[in-house]
Order: C-alpha cells, then sequence, then structure tokens
C-alpha cells in the first residue's frame, strides 16, 4: 500500500503530496491523519498522511520510516477542512494542519507508550505483557521490532495502551509517582514475616499495604508510616512493592472551586430568540444565527441553555471568545454550569497546559470547549452548536500565515456537521449585520437590558471647550467631580484610555525634533517605570536623551497620554483613591490578570483604569462610572473601519457601568465631539450607526459593499520593495474585470518596520472568480524566483489591519 504524505517543509515545490510506501508491518496503523517519519532528500522529517492507496506512478518509491502516532491526530474532517483553508487563505497545505494542532505536536519530542489507567494486562498478547515486564512506561524505540507495532495497534484499540509525547523542552506530561502492592494480602503477611526483627521501617511499610491494599502516592506512604524512601526501595527491589508514574493533567483551575449553577427562567424576549436556535439543534440543520443584543441583555443564558440541549443530545459544544474577554468570568460561569465537561484553551496557559486541555478534547473526556480564536479546531467529531461570542472582534482574524477568520472556519465546520452558528454582538460587524438584513443569517434580537434595566446615562464632553477655559488636565471637569462624588459614595469607577506607557512621543519644543525608532518609521513611546523609550513594534528600545539630538535644546517634553501618566496624575489630585492598572506592561506576568480583577472585585480598589482589556466582558454590581479619557485614539488611524471600531469601542466600554441594581452614568471625553461614532455611541443607538456607515462604505467601494484583498511587499531594499509591488500591480490589473478597482503600489502607513521597507496594493472586487488563481500565480513567481532573496510577499484576503 502507498500513502499520500504531505512533509513538514513550508516551500513551493514542496506543497503537494508526495507518495511513500507503506512497510507490511505497518499496514494497520498508517491512515490519514496519522503523523510519520519519513525520508526526504538526506534528512528525515515529519509529514501528515493524507491518504492511502494501491498504485503510484512514481516507480522507486522510499518506505516510511515510522508512524508518530498509533490513532490519528486528525480526523477526516480536519483533513478536508485543511484543503478549504489552503484555498480560501493561499497558505501551504502543512500550515493549515499545523495551526489545527497544540504548539506541544510541533516540537521536538521523545515518543513514549504507555499502560493505560484500565489496562486488563492479562488478556494482551505475552509479547506486548513481556515487553512492559514491571513497567507502565517503555519508550517507542523499544517497540520497533516488524510485529510489535502491529500488536501494540490492536492493544491501544482495546484501550489498553496508548502513545503520550515525552516533549523535549517545549512540554513534560506531569507525572506523580504511586507506590502499589505488587503481591496479594496473603503473601504480603508471608513475606513480612519472613522479614529480619532488625528491618521494623520494611514491616510498618507492609502493614499499611495490608490494611490498604491499593496504589498510594509515595509521600503519603512516608507520612502515613513514618517510613524512610529507602525502606520501600528495598521492598521494589525485591518485587513486593512496584512504583508507577500516573499522568496528572496540567489544571490551570485545580484551586479554584466553582459553585454549580442551575439555568435561569428567561425572559419572553429570550425565549424568543433562543427557539430558532433550540429548532436548528434538534433538526440537524445548519443555519448561522445573528444574535444582536444590547450589553447587559442576557446573552451569556442564552448560549449556556443552547449547549445544555447540545449535551443532552450527546453532542459536543465550541464557543470562541475574544482572547481579551477571556476573562475569569467568562471562564467561570461555564466552568459553574457544566463543571469537568468543560476545556479551556487559550494563550495564558503553558504549553503543557494547552497540550492536557487538547488531549481531554480528543479524547471525548469533555463535552464544551471555551477558547480563543485557535479553539475553533478543537477535535471534536460530533459538533452540534458552536457560538462566537463578540463577533465582531478583530481578534478573531489570524494576522500571520495561514490568515482565516476564526467566523468563517466556525461555518464550514458547521456545515459539514449540519449544526447551528450563533454570532452574538452588541455592536456586530458591518459585514454580518448586513448578511443578517439580507436573510443569509437569520437575525434574532434583544434590545432591552435584563429586567429592563436602562442603559446608562451618558455624556460627551467637548475636550477643546475644557482647554478654552483653562483645564489642562487629562480630566474634564465633569469627570473629575464624577470621580469625587463615587468615592464618596464608595462605589466603583472604571477609566479607559487606549494606549499603554507613559506618553505617546517625546518631542524638542525648540526644534520639534521627535525621537523615532532607528529600524521603523514610528515615533517611540515613553515609558515612565523603566524610564526608557520603546518601539511598540519592533522591541527597540533607548534611554530618554536629555538634550535634543537635533539642536541641543534642553527643552525635552513628553506629548500624549498613556497609563502611566494617568495613574500618575490620579495619585496627586486624588491621593486617597486606591488604583488598580491593567494593561500589557502590569498583565504580562502569569495569572496577574485574574489577580487584580479579583482584587477590584474584593473592592481592594475604587478606580479600575485600563487598556482595551478591561472594555469587554466585565460584570460588577458596583461600577457606576466609566470614564473614556479620548474617544479619539483610534478614530484618526489610516483605517477605513476606524469608525466602526471607535463606535463598537465606545458601546462596550459603556456596558460595564450600571448593569445591577446601581445606576450608571459613562463620560466620553473626545476632540471630535461632533464624529457620528461618537454621538451615536452616546446615544446607544446601533440601527442609526449602521445606516450612516453604511452609506460612507457603499461611497467609497469598501465592505460588505466590496470584497477586499491586501497585497504587501517588504524587502530591505526599498527600490526592490517599489518596483516588485509596480510589477504585481500591473499584472493583476491585466487579469481582472474592469469593475475590479486595483490601487497601488503605495507606502504602508507604517512604511518601514524592523529595518524593512513596506509597500502594498489594494484589490477592491465584488466578483472575481479567477482572483485566487491570479495571486496563487504571483506567489509562486516570486517564490520560484531565486533572484529576490530576503522578499516577502503577504496576501491578506479580507484583511482586518490595512496598516
Amino acid at each position: 500500500m502507498i500513502a499520500s504524505v504531505i512533509v513538514d517543509v513550508p516551500a513551493k515545490q514542496t506543497d503537494r503530496a508526495f507518495d511513500y510506501k507503506i512497510p507490511e508491518n505497518l499496514g494497520n496503523i498508517i491512515k490519514p491523519g496519522v503523523r510519520v517519519v519519513v525520508p526526504f532528500g538526506p534528512r528525515k522529517v515529519q509529514g501528515f498522511v493524507i491518504g492511502i492507496k494501491e498504485h503510484s506512478d512514481v516507480k522507486r518509491l522510499k518506505s516510511i520510516i515510522e508512524p508518530m502516532d498509533l490513532s490519528p491526530v486528525l480526523s477526516a474532517e480536519m483533513i478536508k477542512l485543511a484543503d478549504w483553508l489552503t484555498e480560501k487563505t493561499l497558505c501551504y497545505k502543512i500550515s493549515a494542519f499545523q495551526v489545527m494542532l497544540p504548539p506541544a505536536l510541533k516540537a521536538r519530542y521523545e515518543k513514549k507508550i504507555r499502560l493505560s489507567d484500565s489496562a486488563e494486562i492479562e488478556s494482551m498478547a505475552f509479547e506486548i505483557r513481556d515487553l512492559f515486564a514491571g513497567k507502565d512506561t517503555i519508550t517507542w524505540n523499544e517497540t520497533l521490532g516488524p510485529d510489535l507495532l502491529s500488536l501494540l495497534q490492536k492493544e491501544a484499540a482495546k484501550g489498553n495502551v496508548e502513545v503520550i509525547y515525552e516533549v523535549k523542552e517545549r512540554v513534560k506530561k506531569k507525572k506523580e509517582k504511586y507506590i502499589v502492592p505488587a503481591l496479594s494480602i496473603d503473601d504480603l503477611i508471608k513475606e513480612m514475616e519472613s522479614l529480619s526483627n532488625r528491618a521494623h521501617k520494611q514491616k510498618e511499610v507492609l502493614q499499611y499495604f495490608i490494611d490498604n491494599h491499593q496504589s498510594v502516592k509515595s509521600g503519603e506512604l512516608l507520612t502515613a508510616t513514618g517510613g524512610s524512601s529507602s525502606a520501600v526501595k528495598e521492598l521494589i527491589k525485591k518485587g513486593i512493592l512496584k512504583e508507577k508514574e500516573v499522568e496528572v493533567y496540567r489544571d490551570p483551575y485545580e484551586n479554584r472551586a466553582f459553585r454549580k449553577t442551575e439555568p435561569l427562567p428567561l425572559t419572553d424576549r429570550q425565549k424568543k430568540a433562543i427557539t430558532p436556535v433550540l429548532a436548528a439543534i434538534e433538526n440537524k440543520q445548519h443555519e448561522v444565527f445573528m444574535l444582536y443584543g444590547v450589553t447587559g441583555s442576557g446573552k451569556t443564558e442564552i448560549y449556556l441553555q443552547s449547549i445544555q440541549r447540545v449535551i443532552e443530545k450527546g453532542k459536543e459544544s465550541i464557543v470562541l471568545v475574544p482572547e481579551i474577554s477571556l476573562t475569569p468570568q467568562m471562564v467561570k460561569r461555564f466552568k459553574e454550569r457544566f463543571g469537568n465537561l468543560v476545556a479551556v484553551l487559550h494563550s495564558g496557559l503553558s504549553i503543557g497546559e494547552k497540550y492536557d486541555e487538547w488531549r481531554k478534547i480528543q479524547r471525548k473526556e469533555v463535552k464544551v470547549v471555551v477558547g480563543a480564536r485557535s479553539a475553533v479546531f478543537a477535535p471534536f467529531e460530533n459538533i452540534g452548536i458552536i457560538i462566537i461570542d463578540e463577533e465582531h472582534e478583530t481578534s478573531y482574524k489570524q494576522e500571520d500565515n495561514p490568515r482565516y477568520h476564526a467566523r468563517d472556519v466556525a461555518i464550514e465546520r458547521a456545515k459539514y456537521y449540519s449544526c447551528p452558528v450563533v454570532l452574538g454582538s452588541a455592536t456586530p460587524s458591518l459585514e454580518s449585520f448586513a448578511r443578517a438584513k439580507k436573510g443569509v443569517y437569520t437575525l434574532l434580537e434583544l434590545p432591552a437590558r435584563m429586567n429592563n434595566h436602562p442603559m446608562p446615562a451618558v455624556e460627551i464632553i467637548d475636550m477643546r471647550e475644557e482647554l478654552r477655559a483653562g483645564n489642562r488636565s487629562v480630566f474634564s471637569r465633569a469627570l473629575f467631580n464624577a470621580i469625587q462624588d463615587r468615592l464618596k459614595k464608595r462605589e466603583q469607577i472604571v477609566l479607559f484610555l487606549n494606549k499603554r506607557g507613559y506618553s505617546s512621543f517625546v518631542m524638542c519644543r525648540d526644534c520639534g525634533y521627535v525621537v523615532g525608532c532607528p529600524h521603523c518609521d514610528i515615533s517611540l513611546t515613553y515609558h515612565r517605570f523603566q524610564s526608557r523609550m520603546k518601539c511598540h513594534y519592533c522591541g527597540y528600545e533607548s534611554q530618554v536623551p536629555q538634550v535634543c539630538p537635533e539642536c541641543g535644546s534642553k527643552h525635552i517634553r513628553y506629548f500624549g497620554t498613556g497609563t502611566q501618566k494617568v495613574e500618575e496624575e490620579l495619585a496627586k489630585i486624588l491621593p486617597e483613591a486606591r488604583v488598580i492598572r491593567m494593561d500589557v506592561d502590569t498583565t504580562s506576568r502569569r495569572g496577574s490578570h485574574e489577580r487584580l480583577l479579583s482584587d477590584f472585585q474584593a473592592g481592594k480598589a475604587d478606580i479600575l483604569l485600563g487598556t482595551q482589556m478591561i472594555a469587554k466582558g466585565l460584570d460588577f454590581p458596583n461600577i457606576t462610572l466609566v470614564g473614556v479619557l479620548s474617544a479619539d485614539t483610534m478614530l484618526h488611524l489610516p483605517d477605513f473601519r476606524s469608525s466602526e471600531k471607535t463606535f463598537q469601542l465606545l458601546t462596550q466600554v459603556s456596558g460595564r457601568a450600571g448593569r445591577h441594581e446601581l445606576e450608571g452614568e459613562v463620560i466620553i471625553q473626545t476632540y471630535t465631539p461632533e464624529h457620528y461614532s461618537v454621538e451615536l455611541a452616546g446615544q446607544h443607538n446601533y440601527d442609526r450607526f449602521f445606516e450612516k456607515e453604511m452609506m460612507v462604505r457603499k461611497m467609497h467601494n469598501y465592505p460588505p459593499y466590496y470584497y477586499i484583498t491586501l497585497i504587501t511587499v517588504s524587502d530591505e531594499n526599498l527600490m526592490t520593495a517599489i518596483d516588485v509591488t509596480e510589477k504585481i500591480t500591473k499584472f493583476i490589473k491585466s487579469r481582472v474585470s474592469p469593475d475590479t478597482l486595483v490601487l497601488g503600489p503605495s507606502a504602508s502607513a507604517i512604511p518601514r518596520i524592523n529595518d524593512r521597507y513596506r509597500y502594498q496594493c489594494l484589490i477592491k472586487y465584488k466578483r472575481e472568480p479567477e482572483l485566487g488563481k491570479i495571486l496563487k500565480n504571483v506567489l509562486d513567481h516570486y517564490q520560484q524566483n531565486t533572484g529576490y532573496k530576503g522578499l516577502q510577499i503577504s496576501i491578506d484576503i479580507n484583511p482586518y489591519i490595512l496598516m
């Protein structure tokens, strides 16, 4: 038999299946979805088997060296999904496979086989019993006899053995040592009687096992018997006791107790919204629902009860939440409802924890996955619903290869399993809402908060007026008075600023020189805490100059405001206020995100000051004031979605106030109060914003009226970058229909990052069925052309970041 294998060599020339002979002794093991080691040129590489056939057109085939798995790590559905991903995002097939697996499976590994906990040793073939003689784990190399692998595979099918990966440097399985009696109670008594009187420590240990004839943790045994480890070792040597290592899952939530919660009674509006979803689950039909509900309208309860129905039907659910709002609060709601049936996948977990959670899913030990973008590839094989919360979030789009959008992958998987997808948001992306309006998605609405709580009152402050009145502070008078009022009432405050660091840039007041990054065309951000300037694009750092490098003046000033500067200002003007600051700098340590939020919830602080990580998913009863210090930070970015992102962010932040009994108030400070995205966010009026923004998009030929594709060319040589972008633009113009707009070449918004010059070409089109092929030709041409060393071309279909 012949296996078709995709090898782990990401290049144009190797982006296809290669045929390998399957050695006879591996016939039963090599299946589609199994990873194998194959000879490729002079080296050995990893590959994925994607199919088995009887004949090959290639004459002298090499053989597969060995399998890396006893059972497939990719299902037939995942292999099919990889084909779709490759076609849609123009990535290599190997990249598509790797994005589906946890990082631990992409590393250097040592493979072992171990007896499973439920192994029936007596029923196993004697060759296998010999292999394990007295051990519960053997290395893969010990099994390389011709017949042993097929025997092992039969045992794996019975559930007696399993392959485990000891991943070198990346992740080790967490093990605990257990001591087990190797003999029956009667034999233990005989052994004890035969021991000399001097061996009283050994006798105590044996007495323990006579009274408790079961395995026990090594440490617990020593504590219980007061024995010594040398006595235990001696008994193991004599074959009276056995030592075994038991794998325990690394549980990121092991020190947390979750109180079981019951489903809450639904309001009439919630019932109306959930009915079509439950009908789709019941009828096994694929449908995409757009759940449009204001902040605090009870969307999460709809998710939980839909999942409950899916679990009752014996199926599995995937819930995606933006990385930022994967707050402990969100995880808690799912764990409290479904207990140990929930696995959690997000970037805060260690590689080992991610691997353990992934294996729980693969072994069907859980029914629900809650996770960020990559959790959409959870290896379930009987999906009943996929839910995407805050579907408008840009973090659902991956910014490097393969550049997929989790929403598209979710819909593709749901088609395969004939199940519903629910997209939830208080501020849906224009693309999704337009599809819901056209009937491509089914629109479900929750127009009011739970218990008809009013939306918080919003006041928009024109900061230009504050300047005219002589107020140069970061805080307008209205916001400052409101903060003082809340401090007196012992209520909590959230202050939001979308900039970390101390100030945005450092400038000389005499000659106007701005300190920039030597490797990128962008100014450096001043971080007061370390007293350094940093580039947020390439990581370059430098000292703050005492005098201007251009004119020698000492008048160096810091412009703009970051979270550190606001924190300092608060300490000056409100020394009694207790402040918690949350941004990338304060939450980079593990567990710090959760600790800071728990402190705030426990009332250990009055003010939570942060960047966009505090805009989502927070639900604290005592927050009555939300202050947005500058609504303009995103509004003036060179990005056609900047109005939409500003509106979404302001609405989400406003949604943190007054969610419970206490009334909420929101104060938005801005230099452009007349801009419709600020004005309508103040009125919580998404529908009006949608109409207005759609007119702007139609006028300028942007999504959802047009599709867009961005080609970015980067090179260390400026002329090469310009020249190649020009050639690509000409080539595409000559191949597409006249209605398609091809713009470029133009310099990217940040023309140089990390010493690479960046030029781009933007394509806007309505129908261009051949565009995929045209773009593939472009990529192939430059990848095969060795004259362009170091040139990088990235193609982003429906990009979310145009900078």
